[in-house]
């Protein structure tokens, strides 16, 4: 989003002082050309950017720069940064107001938390899909210790232990690796990784969250409104639903066909097998499906799908080893 961009630019100056237009993108991950742009959008918005042209040269802040914005909370100044990051004002031409409103808002935020700042919204979605015009706030009831401790999980990186209560099932704890926060249409959705499996959480149904010291195991970086998308249709269609990566014997292609939900990709393997990611309903789903097909389909992931396999298998020759 440009305005966390335009932000970012700023506590980059303000850190690092005089910088180049080269060395600012290499920063930025962008063009120079860009960098340009966003200098004049600063430079609309009232932030006193200048250049000092020679060998020596580039961007630098007027010295003394800094807004002024007080009385916030931490909890305060992320409201506002994440109602900033809505798209109603690219919409109505409010692109650098809302740069120099969140400058002022990034500001208000304690130092240790100043260079985090910029990239707190991208772990924060409001109603990717919503009308602009009648946008409404999140109503399902959500406790508000567990929502801390959720939040905080997400923003801060770390893993988040969760008491959830799936439909129709008996509440379970899951440690979670979580990647952001959705709201779409009054409905709040965590998105995670369980076990290495893309997991989507329904905020309503956490009973109860715990944040973890050990670190998320999740990328830096993310295109949440990307990451929304592509979960979405599956989620929405039931909150269990799970992908696993299959290896199969293409002659029992079919059966697995008529069972899952879909097959999102297939390849062959030099042995002739295919490998397949599989959707199926939800994990009870997926273990009976892969069960039915014997020797004939491996599991290669998600991990707690191999140990289940393995450990029904191992429960069955038991069984059978001892006569009857």
């Amino acid at each position: 989003m440009r305005a966390d961009r335009l932000v970012s630019l700023v506590l980059l100056l303000r850190q690092r002082g005089r910088l180049s237009a080269s060395a600012i993108a290499r920063e930025l991950e962008v063009s120079t050309r860009t960098v340009l742009r966003d200098i004049d959008a600063l430079s609309l918005a009232g932030v006193p950017v200048h250049a000092e042209r020679g060998r020596h040269g580039g961007f630098a802040l007027l010295p003394g720069f800094r807004t002024e914005l007080t009385g916030l909370t931490d909890d305060e100044a992320l409201a506002l940064l994440v109602a900033g990051s809505r798209r109603g004002a690219q919409a109505f031409g409010l692109g650098s107001a809302l740069a120099s409103a969140m400058l002022k808002v990034i500001d208000a935020l304690p130092q240790s938390q100043q260079n985090a700042g910029a990239g707190l919204t991208e772990r924060l979605l409001i109603d990717p899909e919503a009308d602009l015009l009648s946008r409404r706030v999140v109503t399902e009831e959500v406790s508000d210790e567990t929502m801390v401790q959720v939040r905080r999980a997400v923003l801060a990186g770390r893993k988040l232990r969760i008491r959830y209560a799936a439909a129709g099932r008996s509440p379970k704890l899951r440690t979670v690796d979580p990647i952001g926060l959705v709201t779409v249409r009054e409905t709040g959705y965590l998105l995670a990784t369980h076990a290495g499996a893309d997991r989507t959480y329904r905020l309503s149904r956490i009973l109860a969250a715990e944040e973890l010291a050990e670190r998320a195991q999740r990328p830096e970086r993310v295109d949440l409104d990307q990451v929304w998308q592509e979960r979405s249709f599956h989620f929405r269609n039931g909150d269990d639903q799970i992908t696993v990566l299959v290896r199969l014997d293409p002659a029992r292609r079919e059966d697995l066909a008529a069972t899952a939900l879909a097959i999102r990709s297939e390849d062959e393997d030099p042995d002739g097998w295919l490998r397949m990611e599989v959707t199926f309903q939800d994990p009870r789903h997926a273990e009976w499906a892969l069960w039915q097909l014997a020797t004939r389909a491996e599991a290669l992931a998600p991990q707690w799908l191999r140990t289940s396999l393995h450990n029904r298998a191992a429960e069955t020759a038991v069984l059978y080893a001892s006569g009857s």
